[in-house]
């Protein structure tokens, strides 16, 4: 019988690396540890009100009309929502989505041909080689560069390929916690007008600003090239399970509308976004404010006994993090990251991410989560210290 052949776009099935078995093997023993690498709220010990999923069982969600861009009053709700942060937002800018993860699938198909390729951060969340990939369309990266805050390389930038279609931002970025500053936005946008390309922002951590001083977000909603900003219940509502997204459409009327009229098609050709939640979408955003300042007094209490804590060990340094829900800590360079966290998970029992699954540019460093409990978070980080000076 012949095997069959799947698609070159799949993402290479690599095996489990060591630190993955470690903790399969933890898990399956029934062997507690604390997790620094958590990012699901949902689990982190904060207060949800107990009636807050009600909306999903609204009658409406019972009748199916669908639309394409999303139901109008969710649209306008994520609007109003954007005015949190002064941004003025048309309802009919944005476009309701599955997931962010689902907007980027969207705007390649809308930006890229087959083998044509987008700009990508590093360090970043190990996401979009898979992404682009399995929309068969290729990655080239720029560099942030940390000198005691974290900056766009833009010599990489401008010696982009001739096939490059658009830019990807992530501000607060993923783990470095930095935004794109104003000055770099403007240098940005210059760049993207001269060499006809489109700019992606993910901005899903943009509630969590942690000590940013010029940070401008929502960039879609002024930009003048044609901007997509990305946002989503994961992370501002603290809800990854109701499987909300969307994105804001900006630019010059022309290309704007051209882009909206085109999304519209790749949307309708999916219908992806459950009627349930969009109907529950309004009340959602209204109560997030709740939910969204626990996670934020957590994340910025575990901040500052972290940076506390490190003081206290010359060895290590903290680096500035501007916004979001991790920290990165660079360690003595006395022996791999990988090893590193996997003595720290067999000897201490605390899970951490080592630097090289961001693509930190050396060794050697860790990322933590801020997101876990004060208690958990304070024993667990000051354990890994501990061992980074031994």
């Amino acid at each position: 019988m012949t095997a069959p052949r799947f698609s070159d776009r799949l993402p290479p099935q690599a095996s489990a690396n060591a630190i993955a078995l470690e903790v399969a093997g933890l898990r399956s023993a029934g062997v507690p540890f604390a997790d620094l690498t958590a990012s699901d709220p949902t689990t982190a010990g904060l207060s949800y009100p107990a009636d807050l999923l009600a909306g999903l069982a609204d009658p409406g969600g019972l009748i199916y009309q669908p639309q394409p861009r999303g139901r109008y009053a969710a649209r306008a709700a994520v609007a109003r929502d954007c005015a949190r942060r002064g941004a003025v937002v048309d309802p009919e800018q944005v476009i309701l989505s599955a997931s962010t993860s689902e907007a980027y699938s969207w705007l390649f198909k809308l930006l890229c041909n087959p083998g044509e390729r987008v700009l990508v951060p590093r360090p970043s969340y190990p996401l979009f080689e898979h992404l682009t990939r399995l929309e068969g369309i290729e990655t080239s990266p720029y560099d942030l560069e940390y000198h005691g805050r974290w900056a766009i390389d833009f010599a990489r930038v401008e010696s982009a390929p001739a096939d490059t279609r658009a830019v990807l931002v992530v501000s607060p970025n993923n783990p470095t916690g930095s935004y794109i500053a104003r000055r770099e936005w403007a240098r940005l946008s210059a760049m993207a007008r001269a060499r006809g390309w489109a700019i992606i922002v993910d901005e899903v951590f943009a509630d969590y600003p942690l000590e940013a001083d010029d940070t401008p977000t929502d960039l879609a909603a002024a930009a003048d090239v044609l901007t997509f900003t990305l946002g989503g219940a994961s992370k501002s509502l603290g809800l990854p399970q109701v499987k909300l997204g969307w994105m804001v459409v900006g630019g010059p009327d022309g290309a704007r509308h051209a882009a909206l009229d085109a999304l519209e098609l790749i949307a309708d050709s999916f219908l992806s976004v459950g009627t349930p939640v969009q109907v529950a979408a309004a009340g959602l955003l209204a109560r997030a404010a709740a939910i969204r300042e626990q996670i934020h007094d957590r994340v910025r209490h575990n901040l500052a006994w972290a940076r506390t804590a490190v003081a206290a060990h010359p060895a290590c340094e903290m680096l500035r993090a501007d916004g979001g829900w991790t920290a990165i800590v660079r360690i003595p360079a006395t022996r791999g990251e990988e090893a590193f966290v996997l003595d720290l998970l067999r000897r201490e029992r605390v899970l951490v991410h080592p630097g090289y699954f961001f693509d930190l540019p050396h060794e050697a460093y860790v990322v933590v989560s801020l997101l876990p409990p004060a208690a958990v978070f304070a024993d667990a980080f000051a354990r890994m210290l501990q061992l980074a000076d031994a």
